[in-house]
């Protein structure tokens, strides 16, 4: 083993430039070198020492770029991902076989001479000078170091930076050696070294020895033999040139001059060197898996928004560059809320009813009551770029690499009604529901007044005549909703979405409008109770969520904890759990809500999950364009929607599910309906229930069942919808749907559909949905 001699005082100081002048052999090397003056015009070593000492000493040592570890909410590893492929380990991890092959080959003096090697400069002088070019170097390890820091800091590879850290000129190679001759003053030959081994790149995108080890040979550092170790010493010089998988031959000749460097230092033994020699590379290449197109089947889309908040949270740092540069940064540990159960259930349920080949994409995002914790997220199509893949995440916004979200359709409805009953109106509140008429005059909260319009309607010419808000809830009705908000007002419906998180969409804002977040604000206009906004799965079942929770909203959190590289815990998003409606208000929502499963004309009464207490809405816009379920219990609420994402405004009809059966529309309960259905069952199989919270519905209604009151409403008389096929999955499930969204009157009128659309005049109609 190369012996490690730190070196005296004397031998630091007088093979240091500050001494370079004591001698006439020092100050020839500083004339060759360079140093300002000496030689060229005649000033004598002092004054050129004295030049060379003001030449600034203070390098930044840059924090080395490592992979960061994304864990799910037991502990299990998501994905690693990276900008340079490294892991920083200390010397104590590095194989001592392999820490003196480097020095070997390398700089054999280097525990013997301080910032710069007289003996192997004057050596590469007289070379040098004999062949007429720079064909051997005499830069020490610590040389060398400076040297990769300059790069490091450099960053791209096709900056003018980089090209400068790598250019061959005196001015930088004196500024090398001015930085090298401060770090041996202020660090130990084992500092240096670690730092060395730590920071070079060998090639095939490994940064540092470990890595290296990990991707040729899949070993750690601390394992490598003296052949490894041989040839990854040899990469230094030239990682392109002495690749072991794409230049086998070159590479064995570099192993070999290492080893017989090794041998002739007394590293190894000339039998251990030639017994190495004579093996064969023996590379066991792993190739380091990176990115969110790594995770765990299903994982990639969270794994993707846990980054884009790393990337756009102020909590990550105050600006842009900040945050990437943490990113970029990494050795981060990073901890999230996902749940592999409740992913596995939500991703399973989407597996089941839809293809990765459809044209149709289902997206779904579960959030748990209370807390804001996504606990899972999934799409139809696998992330990634290859065919019947996406690497846009639906749940996201489009300032954070999302989509631009989805109209909501009547699940947006809830919002109306919190506003109605935060203002003292009970849920025995009736409307004349006409079959068609004007949405009424409104104020937006800018006082624009919106004057009275036609085109609020419902799908069928029964007159629903006086109905209460139960009733209207569990039908969707239009004609219910419109007038209501306009008696609530308007600018009150805004405030409260915007106090349950709706206050931007998703979409991005339009050219020519400004927006403190990139994104477009809530649209104020008559058909917003209709859900004509975009807005994603996340935001939908984390305002369920918040009625699930009493009122207590909670900003959607998907990480919970970060470390960096030292153990030292960052900030992170909070969730700010704060009530936005009191808890009366949000068991009055619950109740409406439970009618809509609940109910024997309940748009969604097919879906109730039988053994926990439940509520949830349908929502399905114009021509069936998107279809929502958004539902929730005391533990998980999930919002999923169905949707052509590349045309969100054609038509999903006619429908087809996975069996390849089609029936005419894509209505709510028939598409998004089951997978949210099949998800909560799941993922809440082993829970208690947990009844939520309701209020005593109108005085003309029943309890429903044993964990709620609401509204129970005559079965429908009018024509039912197509249905599926007989015998298929989904004919199970619309045998028990209502076959129209059936509302009776208080005197017990016909029910009819609503299916209704908004004002054509102000944006594409939304529609309530028969199911």
């Amino acid at each position: 083993m190369a012996a490690k001699r730190s070196g005296s005082p004397l031998n630091k100081v007088g093979l240091g430039v500050r001494l370079l002048g004591a001698s006439t052999l020092a100050g020839a090397l500083v004339a060759a070198l360079g140093l300002p003056a000496v030689g060229a015009i005649g000033l004598g070593a002092k004054s050129a020492v004295n030049d060379f000492n003001t030449i600034p000493d203070d390098l930044t040592i840059p924090t080395l770029s490592q992979a960061s570890t994304i864990y799910d909410a037991n502990g299990g590893v998501i994905a690693k991902v990276f900008s340079e492929d490294r892991t920083s380990v200390p010397l104590s991890q590095i194989a001592p076989i392999m820490q003196n092959a480097l020095i070997d080959i390398e700089d054999h003096r280097f525990y013997q001479h301080g910032a710069i090697d007289l003996e192997g400069t004057l050596r590469a002088l007289l070379k040098n000078s004999s062949s007429g070019n720079v064909s051997q170097g005499g830069s020490t390890l610590t040389q060398q170091y400076v040297k990769n820091v300059f790069i490091n800091n450099a960053g791209d590879s096709n900056s003018a930076g980089f090209a400068e850290a790598t250019r061959q000129t005196t001015g930088r190679k004196i500024q090398e050696l001015r930085y090298a001759i401060k770090l041996e003053e202020d660090l130990s030959k084992q500092q240096i070294l670690d730092d060395y081994l730590n920071i070079t790149y060998f090639g095939e995108g490994a940064y540092g020895i470990e890595a290296a080890a990990e991707l040729y040979f899949s070993v750690h550092a601390s394992q490598l033999t003296i052949p490894q170790a041989a040839v990854l010493a040899g990469l230094e010089q030239s990682p392109s040139q002495y690749d072991p998988v794409v230049n086998p031959s070159e590479a064995i000749i570099r192993r070999n001059q290492v080893l017989q460097a090794m041998a002739t230092y007394g590293t190894i033994s000339p039998a251990q060197a030639k017994t190495a020699e004579a093996s064969k590379l023996n590379l066991k290449v792993t190739y380091p898996k990176t990115g969110c197109i790594t995770a765990k089947t299903g994982e990639g889309f969270f794994c993707n928004y846990v980054e884009q908040q790393v990337l756009n949270d102020p909590a990550f740092g105050s600006t842009s560059a900040a945050r990437q540069a943490t990113w970029n940064t990494g050795g981060l540990s990073i901890y999230t809320t996902l749940d592999p159960k409740d992913q596995n259930a939500v991703q399973q349920a989407i597996n089941s009813h839809t293809r990765p080949t459809d044209s149709i994409v289902a997206t779904s995002a579960m959030v748990q009551p209370g807390t804001g914790k996504i606990v899972a997220m999934a799409q139809s199509r696998p992330y990634g770029s290859g065919s019947n893949e996406t690497e846009i995440n639906y749940n996201a916004p489009a300032t954070e690499g999302g989509g631009e979200g989805f109209q909501t359709g009547s699940v947006f409805k809830a919002i109306t009604a919190a506003t109605a009953l935060s203002q003292g109106i009970p849920l025995s509140h009736t409307i004349d529901a006409v079959v068609s008429g004007d949405y009424p005059g409104m104020t937006d909260c800018n006082g624009t007044y919106h004057p009275a319009v036609p085109g609020m309607i419902n799908d069928s010419d029964t007159n629903y005549g006086n109905i209460n808000m139960v009733q209207a809830m569990a039908g969707s009705v239009n004609t219910y909703f419109a007038p209501l908000e306009a008696e609530v007002g308007l600018c009150n419906v805004v405030k409260m979405a915007q106090s349950f998180g709706l206050g931007y969409q998703a979409a991005p804002v339009q050219a020519g409008s400004s927006s403190p977040n990139g994104l477009q604000p809530i649209q104020q206009v008559q058909t917003l109770t209709l859900g004509v906004n975009n807005y994603t799965p996340v935001q939908m079942a984390n305002v369920y969520a918040t009625f699930a929770a009493n009122g207590q909203y909670c900003t959607p959190t998907a990480i919970t904890r970060v470390t960096n590289s030292a153990g030292k815990n960052l900030a992170v998003p909070q969730a700010g759990c704060h009530q936005v409606v009191s808890p009366s208000v949000a068991a009055g929502v619950n109740t409406l809500l439970k009618s809509v499963v609940a109910d024997p004309g309940g748009t969604g009464a097919s879906l109730n999950l039988s053994s926990w207490s439940d509520a949830g809405k349908t929502g399905t816009t114009n021509d069936d364009d998107a279809a929502w379920f958004d539902g929730y219990t005391s533990q998980l609420a999930d919002a999923t929607v169905m949707t052509n994402p590349n045309y969100p405004n054609q038509t999903m009809d006619p429908w087809t599910d996975i069996d390849g059966n089609t029936w005419p529309h894509a209505y709510g309960y028939l598409t998004s309906g089951p997978i949210w259905h099949d998800a909560m069952t799941q993922a809440l199989s082993g829970q208690p229930d947990v009844p939520l919270t309701f209020a005593d519905a109108p005085g003309n209604a029943q309890q429903s069942n044993s964990s709620n009151n609401g509204a129970t409403l005559p079965a429908p008389t009018g024509p039912p919808p197509a249905s599926p096929p007989a015998g298929t999955a989904a004919a199970t499930v619309a045998a028990t749907a209502p076959s129209t969204a059936a509302v009776a009157t208080a005197a017990g009128a016909t029910p009819a559909a609503a299916w209704a659309g908004s004002s054509a005049a102000e944006r594409p109609a939304e529609v309530t949905d028969p199911g």
